[in-house]
């Protein structure tokens, strides 16, 4: 499993019946997560005091209850020197998915050892994570999500970490149809980041299920990779896409072009365990 191991501002401290007891910052969560099907002691303190918990209704959705957590605060990943700033969505989120770091790590290496300029595709972009640490080490980035205020909350992580100056384009768009206007464009890049949702509406309605059009997207993005490229990278966390189906599409996709596909689950490490949470998993192609 790819481990994000190195954050100072995150931790899962716990798991039990359902649930994960997080830190943020100096903030403790309590939100629900499907992996966690084993019944535990709840000995740490936090379970008691939360400053906020995500009810999962069976109904579906939920509801945040709120007992001391402020409207948005800020955590910083030391590592890359990115700062996020976060808040509580609805349906559990907070605007960032902290096990990500394990591959914003593998590829900012990869973009700073190219020895030359690199151009970065950032597709179902969400806030920013994985544009901003792109951007940090060196690239030139296109992010690209259907939604404006993810889009809005991305410009405002790269203000809090430093980089609203850096080469980066912020396209608020179908992720598909950009991908196909840039093919007639001729528009190349070094990298692609994928991290397509289960399911998703794009922005003039248009439905997204990931099993259906994940794999003709990934063929359609092949087309706009440089001679060179330096990786492609996709991510997934519905349950029935096994690791292995990601590396399989990317082998298959990008056979003839050298380079090496792998894939695993990703996670993070709990404290109260010393086990490791899975949190999705990712496949990763880069050239040799």
């Amino acid at each position: 499993m790819w481990t994000a191991a190195h954050w100072n501002d995150y931790e899962v401290i716990d798991t039990s019946q359902g649930e994960k007891l997080e830190r943020w910052g100096e903030y403790l969560l309590i939100r629900p997560d499907p992996q966690v099907i084993w019944d535990t002691p709840r000995a740490h303190k936090g379970w008691r005091k939360p400053n906020a918990h995500y009810h999962r209704s069976k109904k579906g959705g939920g509801e945040w209850e709120f007992f001391s957590l402020p409207e948005q605060w800020t955590i910083r990943y030391e590592p890359l020197s990115l700062s996020f700033h976060l808040k509580p969505f609805s349906f559990k989120h907070t605007g960032l998915f902290p096990e990500q770091a394990v591959n914003w790590e593998w590829f900012s290496e990869k973009i700073k050892n190219a020895g030359r300029p690199v151009r970065v595709l950032n597709l179902f972009a969400y806030t920013g994570g994985a544009t901003l640490a792109a951007a940090a080490a060196g690239a030139s980035v296109t992010h690209v999500d259907a939604s404006k205020g993810m889009v809005t909350r991305a410009r405002e992580n790269a203000r809090a970490s430093g980089l609203e100056e850096a080469p980066v384009r912020w396209i608020v768009d179908d992720c598909a149809k950009f991908v196909q206007r840039e093919l007639r464009r001729g528009s190349r890049y070094d990298g692609i980041i994928m991290d397509p949702p289960s399911y998703g509406r794009g922005p003039r309605g248009e439905i997204w299920k990931i099993e259906e059009a994940v794999f003709p997207l990934v063929k359609l993005c092949a087309g706009l990779l440089s001679e060179e490229p330096l990786f492609f990278l996709i991510n997934s966390y519905t349950t029935g896409l096994a690791p292995s189906v990601l590396s399989y599409m990317l082998g298959t996709v990008l056979k003839g072009r050298g380079g090496r596909a792998e894939a695993d689950e990703v996670g993070l490490p709990v404290t109260e365990s010393g086990l490791v949470l899975p949190c999705g998993a990712s496949g990763r192609w880069a050239s040799l």
